[in-house]
């Protein structure tokens, strides 16, 4: 790795990230893990991984020292195949997301397919240009057993077997479109480092989202990117990072994990990730991951920065996740490709 080049660059990426940060507190639900949920991130993610079949699950209890914690977990799995007689290959998914929070027992439920084109668009490289759609239906409901209001307060003290004179339906379902952009290349002398960079617009079609109203769902815009720098045979680094703006909110989160191999370079025993993330003004999150192919197994915890870092005692989110990639034995296998779309 020639260090006079890499060391600029990495500067630069960092900068890039850091840059025009004001406010973190963004609507949507996420992750601080939040590279083992690409779709959730841009559905042109889909299929940039090394294999042909990737399924990963992430789970998230958020806030445990305060009364009825945040509970969010999510499954993708993707397909990735040659299409065509050239470079070109598709990614086909699917995405769930399940959500329960608060003493009403507020759940949300995501089911979305998903599907990216990858366009080869040079002849000696893997570099590729994909666009990737995602949509389907989210259902919302919440216990209205749960729910207190002034209407039940019979003078001296709350009564339950009063009705709350709330109007309002327990439960809806709307449909949720996603599109997104994502470029993704090799770097250096032999193709030795990957990066790509992509831009999603969430929710563009504004569906209504709310229990009393007709509330349209803010659109989002996520501009996400990664580097991932090998620096020798055995050990490399990747950094990766989210910048989300949803008006008037905006998020941002970024970090590195450094990653050493056991065993031969090519198909090592285990793997082994340390690093560290952070989201701004909000929280510290140490990661450590093993990987045993196929299988990848994460651990983070949030340690809390923000102002509710005096009533969680600094105790944010702790998140747990699994993966499994693999090839497939088929004739046209990413595995036999020259050029196919990674990171």
């Amino acid at each position: 790795m020639k260090t006079g080049k890499t060391i600029p660059f990495v500067i630069l990426y960092m900068l890039t990230l850091a840059f025009g940060i004001k406010s973190i507190r963004a609507q949507d639900l996420h992750f601080s893990q939040f590279y083992e949920a690409p779709l959730l991130r841009n559905p042109s993610l889909a299929g940039l991984f090394e294999g042909d079949v990737r399924v990963q699950g992430v789970y998230r209890s958020q806030w445990n020292s305060i009364a009825f914690p945040y509970q969010t977990g999510s499954i993708n799995a993707e397909y990735k195949f040659h299409v065509g007689k050239g470079d070109d290959f598709m990614s086909a998914g699917f995405q769930t997301l399940y959500d329960r929070a608060g003493t009403v027992a507020l759940s949300t439920t995501h089911l979305m397919p998903a599907v990216n084109f990858h366009k080869s668009i040079s002849a000696t490289r893997s570099m590729y240009l994909s666009l990737g759609f995602m949509g389907g239906p989210v259902s919302r409901s919440l216990d209205r057993s749960r729910i207190t209001t002034n209407n039940q307060f019979d003078g001296f003290a709350y009564n339950g077997s009063l009705p709350d004179g709330e109007t309002f339906t327990a439960n809806y379902t709307y449909l949720d479109m996603n599109v997104g952009m994502s470029f993704n290349s090799t770097l250096g002398v032999n193709g030795q480092h990957l990066f790509f960079a992509g831009l999603a617009l969430q929710h563009f079609n504004k569906p209504t989202n709310s229990f009393y109203r007709n509330i349209n769902h803010l659109p989002k815009w996520v501009l996400s990117t990664g580097l991932k720098m090998n620096i020798n045979p055995f050990s490399y680094i990747t950094f990766s990072g989210d910048y989300s703006r949803q008006n008037p909110f905006q998020e941002i989160i970024a970090g590195a994990m450094y990653s050493r191999k056991i065993g031969d370079d090519d198909v090592p025993s285990y793997t082994i990730h340390g690093g560290m993330y952070m989201r701004y003004k909000d929280a510290i999150i140490p990661v450590v991951k093993m990987d045993y192919y196929p299988f990848s197994l994460a651990f983070s915890y949030d340690i809390n920065i923000s102002q509710l870092s005096i009533a969680s005692a600094g105790r944010g989110g702790m998140e747990v996740s699994l993966s499994y990639i693999t090839y497939v034995k088929k004739e046209n296998s990413s595995r036999d490709k020259v050029k196919c779309p990674r990171f």
